[in-house]
């Protein structure tokens, strides 16, 4: 059973065709077809049924998904354990993040790492929380930089500091003079929020449940900074990260003063997975380089 033949099988079962899937493999269709029968005799049975004029996936090829995944991931982290230890300054590292912490944290972290180890490269992805947790343990990254550190027992998670949330107010809001508000006191106004699946998005319903109320939603969206433009046009309020240099929407925001206003940035991994020594040594100056965040976050 050849690697790549696995890879086409994968890439088949995801709904590609055999010559697409080919074509990536760089081989002729007839040759791939004859790979994924040769797979399919070694394991015993079929994998694939006609559809139309594609292939779907059998019940034992569902199956046979789930291990083939692990397998081509237990073998890309060999290769890259051995490339690493033979450029043991060099190094690849997976990394997904939280969107929202692309603008700030994730540049600083990098860079400061790459002062160290210049010739580490990365692979990057940003998503939602959902997306962070799915690439994981899928295999696809060795690390996600989280807004909720995942709770599934697979996963092993350290804080890296708690990031202080701001009540967003339009310009010409009647708080918008003011440096501090109590939740409790917008109860009746409309929430700006991120949709389901976002961790701000719960942190921002528990934090108002705490205040005595449920929030009135508004309107929801994907980015912290659409959010921010939405309240600025005054459209409601908003429980958001504090202000970075460089955003393009400076709205007024207030320290909350009646219930801790914040949310936890985290660092996450597979519990039983060996990282590979450049991602082992990414995490490591993650958690050292987040004790001077935390400080200035004090």
């Amino acid at each position: 059973m050849e690697i790549e033949t696995i890879r086409a099988f994968l890439d088949v079962a995801v709904g590609s065709t055999v010559t697409e899937a080919a074509e990536r493999a760089r081989r002729t269709q007839p040759s791939l077809s004859r790979a994924l029968a040769r797979l399919e005799r070694e394991v015993g049975t079929p994998l694939f049924q006609r559809a139309g004029r594609g292939l779907v996936l059998t019940p034992a090829g569902r199956e046979l998904v789930l291990h083939a995944r692990q397998m081509v991931d237990a073998y890309d982290r060999g290769v890259r354990s051995v490339g690493d230890i033979a450029a043991p300054d060099a190094g690849f590292v997976p990394l997904a993040f939280l969107h929202t912490l692309g603008t700030w944290l994730v540049p600083e972290l990098i860079r400061g790492f790459r002062a160290e180890r210049p010739q580490v490269r990365f692979d990057l992805r940003q998503y939602g929380d959902a997306g962070l947790v799915e690439d994981l343990v899928n295999g696809l990254v060795d690390i996600a930089i989280t807004g909720d550190r995942p709770r599934l027992p697979s996963l092993e998670s350290r804080r890296l500091f708690l990031e202080p949330l701001r009540l967003v107010v339009p310009p010409d809001h009647r708080l918008a003079g003011r440096r501090t508000a109590r939740l409790a006191d917008l109860a009746e106004e409309q929430f700006i929020v991120l949709k389901p699946g976002f961790s701000l998005r719960r942190v921002t319903e528990d934090l108002c449940a705490e205040a005595g109320f449920d929030p009135q939603i508004g309107f929801e969206g994907e980015e912290v900074e659409t959010l921010r433009g939405l309240v600025s046009a005054g459209l409601g309020v908003a429980l958001l990260p504090e202000l970075r240099l460089g955003s393009a929407q400076p709205v007024p925001d207030l320290r909350v003063t009646d219930v801790r206003a914040s949310r936890e940035i985290g660092i996450a991994w597979v519990r039983d997975r060996t990282l590979p020594p450049a991602s082992a040594a990414f995490r490591a100056h993650a958690l050292e380089a987040s004790r001077t965040i935390h400080s200035s976050n004090a």
